[in-house]
């Protein structure tokens, strides 16, 4: 089975409860799922919130949508990710690879998810992503993962940002086989990442101009618009990519 979990909480210290927000109708999490339903390589998505009691309400919202919903620590996302895996019944089967999304991504690209694990699938690696370096705008990220590496990432990780953001661990570990999906060309200054109010405003303005409820648009539809409507990309020009990791960093004990 290839299970994608998707990482969601209210918490974000940037912006807020954006996991919730309503985008052309419709929260922001039940846009990912929708689009990350459309990738043909998912077998199962499950979403992982965390203990507190402000994700209460994703929880809710999982169960009405009769989505699978595991909720653990706040900041060892990497446990989060473990017993997320641990949550799926034996009756579905073994679980082979784990796709992680985040909850920040409303214009996550379906065909590019099925890239990346097509990659892994074929040349069998630990760990395969579109990100290592990345080529793809930021918010498109896909990492995908062997149960087994996350099993020694969860047993050996121990570093504050090894934990809180799942993949370091396995990335930095040479002993992994790892691959990364390439995009040409290189797209990896375009930011369509959720992470503050001037990127809900470009991602408002994408969805008012591509989206119609039950269809789905992709990457390429993004880029047409984006070309006929350059001065869109200074709305959140201004962003620098991954600060939360960078910012996570400054928290591991120096070597």
């Amino acid at each position: 089975m290839i299970l994608a979990i998707i990482q969601a909480r209210m918490g974000s210290t940037r912006l807020p409860k954006k996991v919730m927000m309503d985008l052309a109708g419709r929260p922001v999490l039940r846009h990912v799922i929708d689009r990350l339903s459309h990738a043909s390589r998912i077998d199962e998505i499950i979403v992982a919130t965390t203990h507190d009691r402000s994700d209460d309400c994703v929880e809710e919202q999982c169960r009405d949508w009769d989505v699978p919903v595991f909720r653990g620590p706040v900041d060892d996302v990497l446990a989060r990710f473990h017993g997320a895996v641990r949550s799926i019944p034996a009756t579905r089967g073994p679980v082979e690879a784990i796709v992680r999304i985040t909850a920040d991504c409303p214009l996550l690209d379906p065909r590019g998810v099925d890239r990346v694990v097509d990659e892994q699938i074929a040349g069998q690696y630990d760990y395969v992503s579109n990100v290592d370096p990345p080529t793809w705008p930021d918010g498109l990220d896909v990492e995908v993962f062997t149960n087994a590496a996350l099993d020694e990432a969860f047993a050996r990780a121990t570093l504050p940002s090894e934990r809180e953001h799942v993949t370091p661990y396995i990335r930095n570990n040479p002993r992994f086989r790892k691959s990364n999906v390439i995009h040409v060309p290189d797209l990896s200054k375009i930011r369509l990442t959720l992470d503050t109010e001037k990127d809900f405003l470009l991602i408002g303005r994408i969805y008012q101009a591509l989206y119609r409820p039950g269809g789905i648009f992709f990457l390429e539809d993004v880029l047409r618009l984006l070309e006929r409507e350059p001065s869109l990309m200074a709305i959140n020009a201004v962003h620098e990519r991954n600060e939360g990791y960078r910012k996570s960093l400054e928290q591991d004990p120096a070597r």
